[in-house]
């Protein structure tokens, strides 16, 4: 480390630049590429995302926002599409930069670029400066540091710029984010960058205004600290959830933070317009850790079940339709909420044997998860702490039955008291069936001629956790490590992909009013992996 002798005079910036760098937010798990033009003098800033998924364009000089991005028309192709936006008191239109104010920032000491900043080490031996701010906001500790070296003529080209929070009544860091600079030119920019959006026909923005910062404008809350519009959100997000933290700073604080690397987390993926998008849902508030523990599937592989294989040959395949909804049939309960109790194997067994029995006799009967909850223990479930769908098929066969959620009780969320014996049995099962594993033809068969199929899936990637709409479809979620028991209801084909349409048990909050349309690609999330359904007596 080099120490300067004298401080060097305070960085500024040009007024013109074009910048390529990376937002990196690692609590909210966002790795989200950018390229940025900015022109001062003209009062027109531009900042695409992700390549060229998503432009957006900064026209102070019109008080107007452009977002330009892929969206799926009714004819099914996939075409750029363009929004605008006037300014408002809590979306004012400027020219964005990139790059922060140093005014107030301090020098703090000059050294080799690669021993500043660690995490790029394809800097040079180069010298670099790091400038340092630092805000004290009631027991929150914001630390804002920037690195920069210098050109020949002693203007500063920017490297890196960290944002770190330290909360000292929390204890723990409630927030960081990081932007790497990659590129950066001072030659004059053409004008008609910023007239990207003349080349469509640009319509009104379809949603409120509070989500322009987030949409329109999102490097606005990394550069300029405003989280006005996240404030905003999480004020409407309790008050719609009716979330009631204790009034300590502890708890209102800490949800808070795990709400803001959420909703950045939701905002970012949004912004790579993919076949899916995401929402904010009740879970918004969740730690990955609380999580976890409502994906309550312990896995065991088919194999290892007892069950009877599925053999798809008995069957006439060519009857099969391409589009399948169990729901239009009337072969399904409606969505429930699990709520904090890892319980989602019920919900997959008690789904099947419903959807079974509908086909046999055509009666639909809310069948009850309590009464599995409490009393399938003698099969190695736990309760509230996960379990099985076979499981608990051996345990209603011993039992005699299973119960209806009248005559049993309603669904509570914890571990109760088993009754069943005092109980009537409104079904019977005789033993149940494992479908092929990997066989999408199988999965076809056994959802068109038999009812809907308890299956298993990965649950644990955020983007499952909060899906909104559109086939999913995400490379990192497991065909093999399977935490999370749902309920598949059909299949279809849409925009030319095909999907299975599936029921969850995380309440019409979540998702397409409690459902999701999985890929039905590279057998993603496992939906091949582990299903089963019974053999109604």
């Amino acid at each position: 480390m080099v120490l300067a002798k004298n401080s060097p005079s305070t960085p500024t910036f040009s007024k013109n630049y074009k910048i390529t760098g990376r937002i990196l937010l690692p609590y909210a798990e966002i790795n989200e590429p950018f390229t940025a033009y900015y022109d001062e003098n003209a009062n027109k800033s531009r900042i695409d995302y992700y390549g060229d998924l998503q432009l957006t364009v900064q026209r102070a000089d019109l008080k107007q926002f452009y977002k330009i991005a892929y969206m799926v028309r009714t004819n099914e192709q996939t075409d750029r599409v363009c929004f605008n936006m006037a300014a408002s008191p809590i979306s004012p239109v400027t020219v964005q930069s990139v790059l922060p104010d140093l005014s107030d920032f301090q020098f703090k000491q000059r050294g080799i670029c690669k021993t500043l900043v660690k995490t790029l080490p394809t800097l040079t031996a180069e010298y670099c400066e790091e400038w340092e701010y630092r805000v004290q906001l009631g027991k929150k500790d914001n630390k804002y540091v920037f690195i920069l070296k210098r050109d020949d003529n002693g203007d500063a080209i920017p490297i890196f710029y960290l944002m770190m929070g330290y909360d000292s009544l929390l204890g723990s860091h409630y927030d960081k984010y990081e932007v790497f600079y990659e590129s950066y030119s001072t030659d004059k920019i053409d004008p008609k960058i910023f007239d990207i959006y003349q080349k469509y026909e640009c319509r009104g923005f379809p949603g409120p205004g509070k989500q322009a910062v987030a949409l329109m404008n999102p490097m606005r809350e990394f550069i300029l600290n405003d989280y006005r519009h996240v404030d905003e959100h999480f004020r409407e997000f309790i008050e719609k959830h009716g979330k009631n933290y204790t009034n300590k700073y502890n708890e209102v604080n800490f949800r808070h933070f795990i709400f803001l690397q959420n909703y950045r987390f939701i905002m970012a993926h949004n912004r790579k317009n993919l076949h899916y998008q995401l929402a904010v849902n009740h879970l918004a508030d969740r730690t990955d850790d609380e999580m976890s523990r409502i994906r309550g599937k312990i896995q065991v592989m088919n194999e290892d079940k007892g069950g009877i294989p599925f053999d798809k040959s008995k069957y006439d395949i060519s009857k099969i339709p391409e589009q399948w909804d169990w729901r239009l049939l009337g072969a399904v309960t409606p969505v429930k909420d699990q709520a904090i109790c890892g319980s989602c194997w019920s919900f997959g067994a008690t789904g099947t044997i419903e959807g079974q029995y509908f086909v046999k006799t055509g009666r639909l009967l809310k069948l009850s998860q309590q009464q599995l909850v409490d009393c399938s223990w003698s099969e190695d479930n736990n309760g509230c702490d996960g379990g099985e769908d076979f499981r608990t098929y051996n345990y209603i066969m011993k039992a005699g039955g299973i119960s209806t959620e009248e005559d049993y009780g309603h669904y509570l969320g914890v571990d109760g008291k088993c009754h069943d014996n005092a109980v009537k049995k409104s079904v019977q099962i005789k033993g149940f069936y494992n479908v092929t594993i990997g066989d999408a033809e199988a999965m076809k068969t056994a959802l068109y001629y038999h009812g809907p199929v308890s299956i298993a899936v990965d649950a644990s990637p955020k983007t499952f956790s909060f899906y909104s709409h559109g086939i999913y479809y995400d490379p990192n979620c497991s065909s093999k490590n399977l935490d999370h028991q749902v309920l598949a209801v059909g299949f279809g084909k849409l925009n030319d992909e095909k999907y299975w349409l599936v029921k969850n048990s995380w309440s019409t909050y979540w998702g397409n009013d409690g459902y999701i349309l999985i890929s039905q690609k590279n057998n993603d999330c496992g939906v091949l992996t582990d299903a089963t359904f019974p053999l109604i007596a």
